[in-house]
């Protein structure tokens, strides 16, 4: 097993091009799973946040094994192309495959729920194969003293841009009459398109040395030494705060499209302008943000973003449909909410992202993607999704679907008032790190 050669690695514009396309093009394909999934439910199968929860919950556990298992394998052969190429490109294909799930008849109420949740599974489980295996490893492989800051922007830039293109994007394709199979169909060729271009432009000198311990299911359990996991005190720390931040995030984020759509009176392509428009101008700080982290100042940048993205919760929470302009896209009390969430997000999620790699065992970073899967989607995806169907369920706007026969549930402000209390207790664990800002060494 021997250290990564950095010098065989490729750089300049084809490295920043690959970084920016095959990490764009992912999160774009999130944030369509992540929000344009959920209003796909409402408007095509029905107003329940159980199916919701049902995606959440199977998805992340095919996102959190399919990164173990892929990331143990790449590892082993020390090659990370293939599984970047196959992946996305299973991932597109798979994305086009979900939107075929509208032509089931309203009657099979139950049947169309079983099928929207298991197509989104195999989804996930090829999308985490691509992006979170293979692609995070890759870029992980890339990381110097010379680079982190620069590429952690990047990493915390593009699930905001992401955010902003597949909600702009995403409505405009949408539309007010609901035309999701085109929004899935155009992004799931982008996606394909991306992992065939991937294959062409990455070489064998992205490869790196392989790490071999004892048998495949020895070296895939091994990550679960909680022995180990424990005796990395300022990882666990910062993979528990993560957690805490996301189970609060998930449990109002997968309803916002809902609550905007449905609750506010605002119609699929608004919605992505009034979300995109104020991200937008928060992903700016990413710029100053960088430099924060190339200084070591994890601690602060990561407090900060909990108490910023709390305040834009409580602000949303306060919101009514009476004081909205359904008739205009700029509402101040929205606009400042979304701001304020987008900007402690932003804050939050890039300083962890660098945080928690820097402390990666070098010998193991594919499988250690997969430590931040586990902390980052599986956890937070089942407690979130719990919690907001909690909130939606019980706080909620209720009526009886005459179709189906099924009670339908429109998600109010209480989901960002339930986010908001993980939010701030996310701040706890990363003061448990008694961080000092030195960096380590990679």
């Amino acid at each position: 097993m021997g250290k990564l050669n950095r010098n065989n690695k490729i750089g300049g514009a084809k490295l920043w091009f690959l970084i920016w396309s095959l990490g764009l093009t992912g999160q774009i394909c999130w944030n369509i799973e992540n929000q344009w999934f959920n209003t796909f439910v409402y408007a095509k199968i029905g107003k329940d946040p159980s199916i919701i929860t049902g995606m959440l919950i199977a998805s992340a556990a095919a996102t959190t094994f399919s990164t173990f298992f892929f990331g143990t394998w790449s590892d082993r052969i020390g090659k990370r192309r293939v599984f970047i190429s196959a992946g996305y490109i299973l991932w597109g294909l798979f994305t086009i495959v979900f939107g075929l799930t509208q032509f089931i008849s309203p009657a099979l109420y139950t049947f169309a729920g079983i099928m929207v949740v298991l197509a989104d599974t195999v989804m996930s489980f090829f999308g985490s194969m691509g992006n979170d295996a293979a692609f995070n490893a890759w870029i992980n492989d890339t990381m110097d003293d010379t680079n982190r800051g620069q590429i952690g922007a990047a990493l915390a830039t593009q699930p905001v841009l992401g955010t902003i293109l597949g909600t702009v994007v995403g409505g405009f394709l949408v539309g007010s009459d609901d035309r999701y199979m085109r929004l899935f169909l155009v992004m799931g060729l982008l996606v394909i398109g991306f992992g065939i271009l991937s294959f062409f432009m990455m070489s064998r000198n992205d490869d790196v040395p392989s790490s071999r311990r004892g048998t495949f299911w020895e070296q895939f359990f091994s990550v679960f030494n909680l022995k180990k996991l424990f005796g990395l005190r300022e990882l666990l720390f910062v993979n528990l705060s993560v957690s805490v931040f996301f189970i609060g995030f998930n449990a109002y984020f997968a309803y916002m499209g809902n609550y905007i759509i449905y609750y506010l009176g605002f119609t699929a392509d608004q919605m992505g302008i009034i979300e995109a428009v104020p991200l937008v101008l928060a992903m700016l700080t990413a710029i100053p943000i960088s430099g924060l982290i190339n200084r070591g100042k994890h601690l602060a940048v990561g407090v900060c973003g909990c108490v910023v993205n709390a305040a834009g919760l409580a602000i949303l929470y306060t919101v009514s449909p009476e004081q909205i302009n359904t008739g205009s896209l700029f509402n101040p009390i929205l606009f400042l909410g979304i701001l304020l969430v987008g900007i402690g997000y932003i804050s939050f999620l890039q300083t962890t992202k660098i945080w928690v790699k820097r402390l990666y065992p070098e010998e193991s970073r594919g499988q250690f993607e997969g430590i931040w899967i586990l902390f980052f989607v599986l956890i937070p995806m089942i407690g979130g999704s719990l919690l907001g169907q909690f909130a939606v369920k019980h706080s909620g706007k209720t009526f009886l679907d005459t179709v189906s026969g099924q009670t339908q549930y429109i998600p109010d402000g209480s989901i960002f008032l339930y986010g908001l209390i993980f939010i701030l207790l996310a701040s706890v664990p990363l003061l448990l790190t008694n961080h000092k800002g030195k960096q380590k060494k990679c």
